[in-house]
């Protein structure tokens, strides 16, 4: 990570929601989370990168759903029966009340998680990218990445695209 945070940018104690993606610990703010469902069909947006795994339509409003593991370059995951959809907020300037569902593995629970326990992320030295990376937080039997949810959400980072289906492109021909 090439900055670091001062204390002064650290979350604040509160509320997260504990999710896991293989046998790694992540959270994020319940404040940003709206709710979580179950995984449904999702609909393949052609041309989009390959960490976005389309849309679906959440009581009439359509949502972008990302892949958190392809997200954070992780190995796709072997198991998905306790696989899960977080909703979360995304403002923009553009779209005050935008939805984002990220597909996590398992979500565990919401816990309290206290301001001495969370610390700035070591300076990996550059080794990884580290920008989705909000704090760190220290538990009983680990340590847990908070994950920063505006980073995750923007466009930079995996922009290799999905590849095209026959029929997207027999679309493009007609």
């Amino acid at each position: 990570m090439s900055e670091t945070l001062t204390s002064n940018d650290l979350p604040v104690a509160g509320k997260f929601l504990h999710l896991q993606l293989g046998q790694e610990r992540y959270s994020l703010p319940v404040t940003a989370v709206r709710e979580i469902i179950r995984v449904c069909p999702i609909t393949h947006v052609p041309r989009m990168p390959a960490h976005h795994l389309g849309v679906i339509n959440l009581r009439g409003k359509i949502v972008p759903v990302m892949d958190l593991r392809r997200r954070l370059h992780l190995p796709p995951a072997e198991n998905l029966e306790r696989a899960c959809i977080i909703v979360v907020h995304n403002q923009t300037e553009q779209n005050p009340d935008q939805l984002v569902g990220l597909q996590v593995d398992v979500v565990e629970e919401v816990a309290f998680i206290s301001q001495d326990a969370i610390e700035p992320a070591p300076d990996f030295c550059d080794v990884i990218d580290g920008k989705f990376i909000l704090a760190m937080a220290k538990s009983k039997e680990s340590v847990i990445t908070i994950l920063s949810i505006k980073e995750l959400l923007e466009n930079s980072g995996n922009t290799e695209l999905h590849p095209a289906r026959p029929s997207d492109e027999e679309a493009m021909q007609t």
